[in-house]
């Protein structure tokens, strides 16, 4: 047990601070409680994904910059087809913008591998490659939803409202793509391939393979991110949201090395909620939304910043 709790202190951290922030939301707003946790938990949910895909990248030692606009592909596409379909077919409808995120991920990947162009340069070109797209498949949001889609993350699960439907579909979601992977020879590669290239390919590991992998995952979660956009909206929306500094911030606030081969998702995860957790809190203590944004940005840029001076320094010999 001891050991464990040493492996995990600064999740066991950041576990400990969200529940602070909770209670201090508590303290600002009485009356804050069911309702609002399962507003906090919408809200938290499209980053939350959003953060996972690129978490996964990162400890293969990648970045994708295109996270956001995948994300807007995603939205659009599931939000236009599904507008005016069936159940039967809002169901394969998903399963196809799933497929999709894989396909735009995976593209990604490729270019990177095979054109050993760094995979910030790559994946910042894809960024307008992507957001293009959406704008063609929808200029204006819009769209629709099927009404068993949007229920999956609104209100509490059986009926116990402390227990948001936005935070089981997060886990549920994240564990079932996740942990198989995690436990597998796949898992290990991403942790090698991150940790040490050069060591990995000696070793016998297809480093260019995994790191297609890696890039597909981020596109799959980076799907599930648009269409909870759409599932929390009810419209599919064409404009990139602001995902990719605050999932990059909430990756190395979870305890992710920028330079790979380090970390989990549960500190992520949980940095998600609390970067939400501070943004509702500033609005419940009425601060000019202008210095709301002023603040929760020099909070995303100091620690992104932090990590990589961590990062440097750890890749010093």
């Amino acid at each position: 047990m001891r050991r464990w709790i040493e492996a995990n202190t600064w999740t066991l951290g950041l576990a400990v601070l969200l529940a602070v922030l909770l209670l201090a939301t508590k303290l600002i707003q009485p009356g804050f409680g069911a309702s609002g946790l399962d507003s906090l938990a919408r809200a938290a949910l499209p980053f939350a994904l959003a953060t996972v895909g690129m978490a996964i990248v990162v400890i293969a030692g990648g970045i994708d910059l295109s996270i956001a606009a995948m994300m807007a592909v995603a939205s659009v596409t599931g939000a236009v087809l599904m507008d005016g379909a069936s159940d039967g077919q809002s169901l394969l409808i998903v399963v196809g913008v799933l497929l999709l995120g894989l396909l735009m991920g995976a593209v990604n990947g490729a270019l990177i591998v095979l054109s050993r162009v760094p995979d910030i340069v790559v994946t910042l070109a894809m960024l307008f490659v992507w957001q293009g797209v959406a704008l063609l498949i929808l200029n204006a949001p819009g769209g629709g939803a099927a009404p068993w889609l949007r229920a999956m993350v609104a209100g509490g699960l059986l009926g116990m409202d402390w227990l948001p439907r936005g935070i089981v579909f997060l886990a549920v979601v994240t564990a079932a793509i996740w942990l198989p992977i995690r436990r597998s020879r796949l898992g290990l590669r991403l942790y090698a391939i991150g940790s040490d290239p050069l060591a990995a390919f000696r070793s016998g590991v297809p480093v260019g393979q995994t790191r297609i992998i890696a890039y597909a995952l981020c596109g799959l979660f980076a799907a599930l991110g648009g269409l909870s956009v759409t599932m929390g909206t009810g419209i599919g929306e064409p404009i990139p949201g602001p995902y990719l500094l605050a999932s990059v911030a909430a990756v190395v606030l979870g305890g992710v090395v920028l330079g790979g081969g380090r970390g989990g998702l549960l500190g992520p995860i949980l940095a998600v909620f609390i970067l939400r957790t501070v943004r509702m809190d500033l609005t419940l203590l009425s601060v000019d939304p202008n210095v709301a944004a002023i603040v929760e940005g020099t909070i995303m840029v100091a620690v992104v910043m932090f990590g990589a001076v961590v990062a440097t320094r750890g890749r010093k010999p």
